[in-house]
């Protein structure tokens, strides 16, 4: 019992500097490799037939997404905001069509018809809820993009999109490319 005291205080600490820093903290039980927000490595194999262009893959229920390289090597997991309701939520597949360093941002009509008090048009920079950085899915008005307001992040707070940290989105940008597959599940 006095050992799974100091592990249980052990791992809260790790936990605590870790988010403190903002960086993932990883722990291994039952040969699971899990970081503190409970998201887990995955597999490509069961969401995609090949490698062929990357994959992303959008988990909207732990607010992860996962990237694996076309080489088969490399491998990302981050956390992610996701929509915030069912009804905002697109799943199924697509690809990324066009990438843009420094996106301006316009609401779609039904983000205008809910929020009349938003602007038209913001231009890049602090206030442009994309960040910095933003992926355009072959779906209308869905992107995967970054946000200055990083509370948003694990959380169900976007309007569709998918959000992440500016620094994970500017790695992952530099990662994928046009053609790369996306599946949000």
């Amino acid at each position: 019992m006095r050992n799974s005291h100091k592990f249980l205080n052990r791992r809260s600490f790790l936990a605590g500097c870790a988010a403190l820093i903002g960086a993932p903290a990883i722990a291994e039980t039952s040969g699971v490799r899990r970081n503190i927000s409970s998201f887990r490595s995955l597999d490509w194999r069961p969401y995609f037939s090949s490698l062929r262009n990357g994959a992303v893959l959008v988990d909207i229920d732990s607010r992860a997404l996962h990237f694996w390289a076309a080489d088969g090597r490399t491998y990302r997991l981050y956390p992610s905001s996701v929509p915030l309701s069912e009804d905002l939520t697109r799943r199924g597949r697509t690809s990324v069509v066009r990438k843009v360093e420094g996106p301006s941002w316009s609401p779609t009509p039904n983000m205008l018809k809910r929020n009349p008090e938003w602007p038209a048009f913001v231009p890049p920079g602090p206030d442009n809820p994309l960040g910095t950085h933003a992926l355009y899915l072959g779906w209308k008005y869905y992107r995967i993009h970054g946000t200055h307001d990083t509370r948003k992040i694990g959380r169900k707070s976007s309007n569709g999109c998918i959000g992440l940290y500016n620094e994970h989105i500017a790695e992952l940008f530099s990662l994928t490319r046009v053609g790369t597959q996306v599946l949000l599940i």
